[in-house]
């Protein structure tokens, strides 16, 4: 196999097949999920087109032995590959720093495959390839928030009855901190009955988790109105086109008067960059800066109810049983938005010590 040159978007489209078909399996033997493989397709349709744009194919070139020379010109090859398909992306595509990091992240795991899988010693100059990162801010709503949308029956009694059932599954969700796609994937017979009380029993789409959690009075009383419309459907709530999710949680949110503005920023190659609101066609940036509304999403709904938890005197190491992180979780920090009001009460009770009382000495110590 020694100078063996490959083409590369065959060998993706293997790793692809391999990885739906289950031959290629999780270091656990576990299957890959369908959703993780259907990301896979996307980064091999970004290297498609970045061959189109360049005209030429990316090849991966086999050798053994010590050949410094060869050596260096793989090493060399590998590197302008990196550098023009990330500028590709940040350029072109218009991509962000997370995502562009998704997609190196992928080629990484692709290069480990072809290496450890297939046996190719197409060496490991993807090792050095760096994967960006950005920590995306997610709005959450403060307690009062929440119980503005569980109690507050003439905001409700003003919603459409489609914004109705959405405003319920964002309440629900709001309350047991699963993500998106395990949420709506919850069955009737997931939920039990004990000494009076009710559970929700899950295991996550994502990590496998066990969850098991006692539903509040009001939650059980979004379960119990959607099965009166289920009719032969399993699941708890029907299913909803993500983006129209989406869009309605937003204009919920708009008409509960949660307009003040703030500040949105992504970055690239590490570069924070001021976000503006599209306008009305989302044709083009106006001058305006997003609103609170704007930016409440499907992904509100976990942040919410985690950092909901932990506000309300729950033990971290409960919150994490709940949501379905593990106990050394470095993922679970991501999901703790201490909200602002909440960090300016701690801040005056802090510096509240250091104020001097009429005898000089400092009060509260």
């Amino acid at each position: 196999m020694q100078n063996k040159e490959w083409m590369l978007v065959p060998l993706f489209n293997q790793f692809i097949k391999e990885s739906y078909s289950g031959k290629r399996t999780k270091p656990d033997g576990s299957k890959i999920k369908p959703q993780s493989v259907k990301n896979y397709e996307y980064v091999l349709k970004h290297l498609v087109n970045y061959q189109l744009k360049t005209g030429q194919e990316i090849r991966i070139r086999c050798f053994k032995g010590n050949n410094q020379r060869q050596f260096k010109t793989e090493k060399n090859y590998w590197r302008k590959f990196y550098e023009g398909f990330t500028h590709y992306l940040y350029k072109d595509k218009q991509c962000f720093d997370n995502y562009v990091g998704t997609v190196i992240k992928t080629i990484r795991i692709f290069f480990n495959w072809l290496v450890k899988e297939k046996g190719l010693a197409a060496g490991n100059f993807h090792k050095n390839f760096y994967i960006m990162k950005e920590d995306v801010p997610i709005v959450t709503l403060m307690p009062d928030q929440l119980d503005f949308l569980i109690n507050n029956e003439l905001f409700e009694q003003g919603l459409n009855k489609s914004l109705q059932k959405s405003k319920a599954i964002f309440v629900f969700g709001c309350t047991v901190a699963l993500r998106k796609s395990d949420l709506f994937s919850i069955r009737f017979t997931d939920i039990s009955q004990q000494a009076g009380a009710f559970y929700l029993a899950v295991k996550t789409i994502k990590t496998g988790s066990s969850i098991r959690l006692k539903l509040p009075a009001y939650a059980m009383q979004i379960v119990e109105d959607f099965k009166k419309t289920a009719r032969k459907r399993k699941t708890v709530f029907p299913p909803i086109p993500p983006s129209r999710f989406n869009q309605q949680i937003k204009e919920i949110a708009a008409l509960a008067g949660w307009t003040e503005t703030l500040s949105k920023k992504r970055s690239r190659k590490g570069v924070q960059i001021e976000w503006k609101r599209p306008d009305a066609g989302g044709s083009r940036p106006a001058a305006e800066a997003y609103r609170f509304c704007d930016l409440v999403s499907s992904h509100t709904m976990r942040r919410t109810a985690i950092t909901t938890m932990l506000m309300l005197g729950m033990k971290e190491h409960v919150v994490k049983q709940l949501s379905g992180h593990a106990g050394n979780s470095k993922s679970f920090s991501r999901y703790v938005n201490l909200v602002q009001p909440f960090v300016d009460t701690e801040m005056d009770r802090v510096w509240g010590r250091f104020q001097y009382a009429e005898n000089g000495a400092l009060a509260g110590v």
